[in-house]
């Protein structure tokens, strides 16, 4: 799969069948589109081309909302590679793009950027200046530029709002099982391991404190997690603890993994972290002491599962 960085960077001759939204999740509702478009391409001999927009659309048109993503853009990337794609386009969303006509988005981005022979987009895809043109417009636009449009059933479309649904639902309320089932994989996050107060190191439980670079990043419910990472090749499992430690006086919100069976320097690398099963909630302690007792209990519940799971 080739990367551009705009439309305009697209360097392909050959003409393209497209699909067009933010794909974030790349979930198995996702997937089902990007199946039939690279199928479509096989079929009809042209390049299967993805066209996503970064930042999101409402990060740039609404400042004041704090939106979550599912996805940063590098994971999004790596999970649309995985697809089959030929090509995949991530376009600037600025307050000029948002500003082009119907008329200047399709010619200029679809038809001359893109090649566009073929567009599968769903039934309630709109588009242009104040998102005023819709999927008939867009076939109208087809008979002038020579290009036909598929479009995506209103259940397939469903199905893709649903998934998106159930999975944000999931993590905000610590259903890691339910998301990663509509993910198709674990959901992860990735940051660089920073230096913390190392309360864990004192009370025998040393943890990697982990920084996200990204603020629109959506991370699980404050709770203690069983996850597992690949650290030099190998896989290391951990219980992670999202939350502010209120039982030590903490304040500001950490996420911090103790790995099992694992005691290498990991300060200044960056490191992913994929969660499987949520444990319990955080909850504020009577003394560090019983902290300890928690946290071993949550450590033989962690191994057990593992033992289970295999």
């Amino acid at each position: 799969m080739k990367k551009y960085s705009s439309a305009s960077a697209y360097k392909n001759n050959r003409q393209s069948v497209v699909t067009i939204g933010t794909f974030d999740g790349v979930h198995i509702g996702h997937k089902a589109i990007l199946k039939r478009l690279v199928e479509t391409a096989e079929k009809e001999n042209l390049d299967s081309t993805v066209l996503t927009f970064f930042p999101h659309p409402r990060m740039v048109l609404q400042q004041n909302v704090d939106i979550k993503l599912i996805n940063t853009i590098d994971e999004r990337t790596e999970l649309l590679k995985n697809t089959g794609l030929d090509h995949l386009v991530v376009h600037p969303f600025t307050h000029a793009f948002s500003r082009l006509t119907a008329l200047e988005y399709v010619r200029d981005i679809l038809v001359n950027g893109l090649k566009a022979k073929k567009i599968i987009i769903g039934y309630d895809h709109r588009f242009g200046r104040n998102r005023n043109a819709n999927i008939e417009d867009l076939k109208e636009f087809g008979k002038t530029y020579n290009f036909e449009v598929e479009e995506i059933s209103a259940k397939e479309i469903d199905d893709v709002a649903v998934s998106s649904t159930k999975i944000r639902k999931s993590l905000n309320e610590g259903d890691i099982e339910t998301a990663n089932s509509y993910l198709g994989y674990n959901f992860m996050i990735s940051g660089e391991v920073v230096k913390g107060k190392a309360i864990g190191r004192t009370i025998s439980y040393p943890t990697a404190n982990l920084k996200l670079k990204e603020a629109y990043k959506l991370v699980p419910k404050n709770g203690v997690y069983i996850v597992q990472s690949k650290i030099d090749g190998e896989k290391i499992f951990g219980i992670t603890s999202i939350g502010t430690n209120p039982t030590v006086g903490g304040t500001e919100k950490t996420i911090e993994t103790h790995f099992l069976n694992f005691n290498k320097d990991l300060y200044g690398r960056t490191i992913t972290i994929e969660f499987l099963k949520f444990i319990r909630d955080e909850e504020t302690f009577d003394s560090v002491e019983i902290l300890k007792q928690e946290i071993k209990k949550d450590e033989l519940f962690a191994k057990q599962f593992l033992k289970i799971r295999g």
